[in-house]
């Protein structure tokens, strides 16, 4: 089994929390206190594309202080293109923490794409005191892999933008008989519209470019630009460059295209189709049978769909495609940096989390006896589940009408139109929560769905401020115990199978995400967060946005209790697991009845290495909850974990950890110090947080900038070596 953990230095929350600019460690010295040393940076690395370099970033500012744009190029080296160098001075006598990155660098100091990137948990690192640089015949690093683990991750968004094609659920008509039943090939290029004196193409002179050669070689692509396909149903679904004549697109599958650009406005998309003649040969290329436009100013919203005509390359009407599209646009007002990354993080325990569902539970299900006692998704119920020894609490995140992120499930909520004590027919008004201001949530009567359907009342406690409903995000991470992880799921439209949606066109995608995302980087701290969505491109999105927290798909799969969705990435597990790995993200939260009906379903999320968290009715039960564990599943989400949880102490695992790093941490500082004494049993138990300053103030050099369940393993070994020098 795993567990994700970390606990790292406190100097450290603020950066992550977005309270201060990125900078150097406050237990790290300047570079400019010491004499300084050349040192040589050396890797080894796969084939880079076109416009990729190698580059270096670590928490010193001759490596850019972890910020990505001002990561330093290293150079190719000519005996072997593998091979990227650089000579670069740090400071003598000094412990430097690093990580290699491949960039596309548009300016240095101003424009990086960040392709991908070392993201171990811990950077590399150099003793510059005690080693001598590397030489040039000493082997290069292999990039991504150091400390007998290799992680190396997909970059996230600075200032360029993702727009991502998707086609799905058979898109594409032909009119022409002799095409039915026929393999074709797509592929999307992007085409610049400007030239590069700053005059707009007419699309007259587009159009003679695409048609000049079938490779559509002659089209000027955008600088910078890239696009990658990948495959729902491909043994490999992760993404790919594309081949010379596109990609396959086969019955009942799902492709999407991602093209990275940096001026989306001024960018449009030449979709091409290619069918292999039914004479052809082994090794002879299809033609080129087609080809279609989608424009910049089609792209109004983040999200949306369109129906684009298909024409020969003889001008004709050939056929029709649907195509969903989704933009993804950096965060505006937070950057992210490379110190730190969680993102697919996660450490071994001996069995699976305890997640308090909506913290106690559901409040309003049909059957009265099944209900939580607590008003669900309440800072009151999540606070119970905590003290109950929930090691996650899981609760649902959407906006306000002012865009404040506030705590609820259901996407309506009904207001009762004049105050009584009895409510009667026609006396309650349903209405989109979107609609309502957070004011107008706490100041008007809000009654839950159920409530208004049953006319019946359940909860009379609001008067106490932690019962209200609607709390905010920014509430709950204030005020709640930090030693307790959040899973935020996102709430989100999605599309069901007869084409209805369960609610139409709210808030913006983009602006919907940065607004959460902000709160979460600015008052997270060294929270463990985890976000999880039902729908699948919130899910890319928010691991496109930032580096720092994981994100899980959630999924109903195949189900006899709740609506299909019309995404085939919903369908099941298979597919959960799949798209998970196409764009790499921490696991899958699946439903229980999946499971219970087959626990062979599991192998798809091991296979793929992702972490597999289970939801569902069925998990209110003892036995359900052992049971899955012993399956393997890394985290159990449940209703009355006071009543179902199976853990004889009732506290977070993390609290437990927490306390056991404290007691080897103060043996280490009374071991260390000249008069050693035993701390206060109070200190301990009262207050099991560590105090790092103090703990720096008395071992000195001994405690290193990032502190992790890693580390401290050697800190046994680090104390021997201490007592012996002493």
């Amino acid at each position: 089994m795993q567990r994700w953990f970390f606990l790292e230095d406190p100097s450290y929350a603020d950066i992550r929390s977005g309270k201060v600019e990125t900078q150097i460690s406050s237990t790290s010295l300047k570079s400019t206190e010491y004499t300084p040393k050349n040192w040589l940076f050396r890797v080894s690395v796969p084939e880079l594309k076109n416009d990729e370099s190698v580059c270096v970033v670590g928490e010193l500012p001759e490596l850019g202080s972890w910020h990505p744009e001002k990561c330093v190029p290293l150079a190719k080296e000519e005996d072997d293109g593998s091979i990227w160098s650089g000579i670069i001075e740090i400071p003598e006598k000094k412990k430097v923490q690093f990580r290699y990155c491949i960039c596309v660098v548009i300016e240095q100091n101003i424009q990086v794409i960040v392709k991908s990137w070392e993201a171990n948990l811990v950077p590399r690192e150099i003793d510059s005191e005690n080693g001598s640089s590397p030489k040039m015949e000493d082997p290069p690093h292999d990039y991504g892999y150091y400390n007998d683990r290799e992680r190396v991750d997909r970059g996230w968004l600075n200032k360029e933008t993702v727009i991502q094609l998707k086609l799905c659920n058979n898109p594409l008509s032909l009119f022409r008989p002799k095409y039915h039943n026929r393999l074709v090939n797509i592929k999307v290029t992007p085409v610049s519209l400007t030239r590069h004196s700053g005059f707009p193409k007419t699309m007259a002179e587009v159009l003679d470019e695409s048609l000049s050669a079938d490779t559509q070689d002659s089209v000027e692509a955008p600088r910078h630009a890239f696009t990658e396909v990948a495959s729902l149903n491909s043994e490999d679904p992760t993404f790919c460059l594309q081949k010379q004549f596109g990609h396959e697109l086969h019955k009942d599958d799902m492709l999407i295209f991602q093209s990275t650009v940096l001026f989306p406005s001024n960018i449009a998309f030449l979709i091409d189709l290619y069918i292999y003649s039914t004479r052809s040969g082994d090794g002879e290329p299809p033609y080129h049978a087609g080809f279609s436009y989608l424009l910049p100013s089609v792209l109004q919203a983040s999200e949306g769909n369109v129906v684009l005509p298909v024409t020969s390359t003889k001008h004709r009407p050939l056929g029709q495609i649907k195509i969903d599209y989704l933009m993804i646009g950096p965060m505006p007002n937070f950057k992210c940096d490379m110190m730190i990354s969680f993102a697919r993080h996660w450490k071994k325990t001996r069995s699976g989390l305890d997640v308090g569902h909506r913290g106690s539970g559901s409040s309003f299900k049909q059957r009265v006896q099944n209900c939580a006692e607590v008003r669900e998704n309440t800072i009151a119920s999540l606070r119970n589940a905590i003290d109950h020894g929930a090691d996650f609490v899981e609760f649902d995140v959407q906006l306000s009408k002012d865009l404040v992120p506030i705590i609820y499930h259901d996407f309506h909520v009904c207001i009762s139109m004049k105050k009584k004590k009895e409510l009667a027919d026609n006396d309650m008004l349903e209405i989109p929560l979107k609609e309502l201001t957070l004011d107008q949530l706490r100041l008007l009567k809000v009654y839950h769905l159920t409530e208004g359907k049953t006319k019946n009342q359940r909860f009379f406690d609001e008067d106490l401020d932690d019962h209200q409903p609607f709390p905010t995000l920014q509430q709950a991470l204030e005020t709640l115990d930090t030693h307790t992880g959040f899973n935020i799921e996102i709430k989100w439209t999605m599309k069901l199978y007869d084409g209805t949606y369960e609610l139409y066109h709210p808030t913006d995608l983009n602006l919907y995400l940065d607004t959460i995302l902000d709160v979460v980087l600015r008052y997270g701290g060294d929270r463990r967060i985890i976000f999880s969505c039902f729908n699948p491109d919130i899910c890319q999105v928010i691991r496109m946005k930032q580096n720092k927290y994981p994100v899980m798909f959630l999924t109903v799969g195949e189900s006899t209790v709740y609506s299909k969705y019309s995404d085939p990435r919903c369908w099941s597990i298979e597919s959960a697991a799949r798209y998970a790995r196409m764009i790499e993200i921490l696991g899958i939260n699946v439903h229980t009845e999946d499971l219970l009906r087959d626990s062979n379903l599991l192998k798809h999320a091991t296979e793929n290495q992702l972490i597999i968290f289970c939801w569902g009715d069925q998990n209110a039960d003892i036995s359900t909850i052992k049971h899955l564990k012993e399956l393997g599943l890394h985290g159990v989400i449940y209703d009355k974990l006071h009543e179902y949880s199976p853990k004889e102490t009732k506290e977070s695992i993390f609290m437990v950890e927490a306390r056991e790093t404290q007691k080897e941490m103060m043996a280490l500082a009374a071991a260390t110090s000249e008069t050693p004494q035993s701390p206060p049993p109070q200190a301990i138990i009262k207050e099991p947080v560590l105090d790092f300053e103090m703990m720096r103030g008395q071992l000195g050099d001994v405690m290193s900038t990032a502190t992790s369940l890693e580390s401290l393993e050697s800190r046994f070994s680090q104390l021997e070596k201490v007592q012996a020098s002493g």
